[in-house]
């Protein structure tokens, strides 16, 4: 009887065990009902979507007519996607650490080429993903970097190169992309990946002046060669919004 009783439990315990792994959150699996990433990335401009993602990141909470939003960097398996101005509750806004899994609904647009999720609404859900930071180094210069859009991405042995300020010297990094803000406002800074330049920015809702990341950048030189990580934003070709900053090894 012992016998049988120790191999019920055991059964029951194997049971138990698979329906664990059977709830057990898949950062490669939609909802019914949920888009795809390629789905999104297919449909028109204006069409309504629905996705399941990861936060990866997030702008600063704020409050837009009354109503708090946040603006979300966020990824899962096979592309990411950036959800702008999402109205939210701060005590909500909270709860969305990084890997934070939600589902958003609302309309795809675009912006001066960066595509993105408006007037969005949001459910939390169960999971964590983080994904490690896609070495793009060599992807700059092709025709496939648009293809990862808002990514979380690294280069290495990027250089930097010389921006001109307002009185016509050659700067680091420049206030503001004109050179027009102070310390606080945003901070754009040209780097040469390969054979060409490309602006990068420290977007200041997402890394503020007191982060690593803004005071590394204030302290670049021209010539430095550095590694970088950021998501692969968008506005008029690629921008990216970078959070770190380290030298070359």
């Amino acid at each position: 009887m012992k016998k049988v009783l120790s191999f019920v439990l055991a059964l029951s315990l194997v049971f138990a065990l698979v329906a664990c792994g059977e709830t057990k959150d898949d950062p490669a699996v939609k909802s019914e009902g949920v888009m795809t990433y390629q789905q999104y990335a297919d449909a028109a401009l204006d069409a309504e979507v629905t996705i399941e993602a990861y936060v990866q990141a997030k702008q600063g909470w704020w409050e837009k007519d009354g109503v708090g939003v946040a603006t979300i960097y966020t990824q899962d398996t096979e592309g990411a996607y950036f959800i702008y101005e999402m109205p939210i509750s701060k005590e909500d806004y909270d709860k969305l650490t990084k890997g934070a899994k939600i589902r958003v609904k609302g309309y795809k647009a675009e912006f001066h080429g960066e595509v993105e999720i408006i007037d969005a609404t949001y459910e939390i859900l169960e999971g964590n993903y983080a994904p490690e930071a896609v070495d793009l180094t060599n992807v700059f210069g092709t025709d496939d970097l648009i293809k990862k859009q808002n990514m979380f991405f690294t280069v290495k042995n990027a250089v930097v190169a010389a921006s001109t300020d307002a009185d016509g010297n050659e700067v680091a990094f420049l206030y503001n992309w004109d050179g027009s803000g102070q310390d606080g406002s945003d901070l754009y800074f040209n780097v040469k990946i390969g054979e060409a330049t490309y602006n990068f920015t420290v977007e200041s809702y997402l890394c503020g002046k007191d982060t690593d990341v803004y005071k590394a950048v204030k302290a670049l030189n021209v010539g430095d060669t550095i590694n970088l990580e950021g998501f692969l934003y968008w506005y008029d070709g690629v921008n990216p919004h970078i959070t770190a900053v380290s030298a070359a090894n």
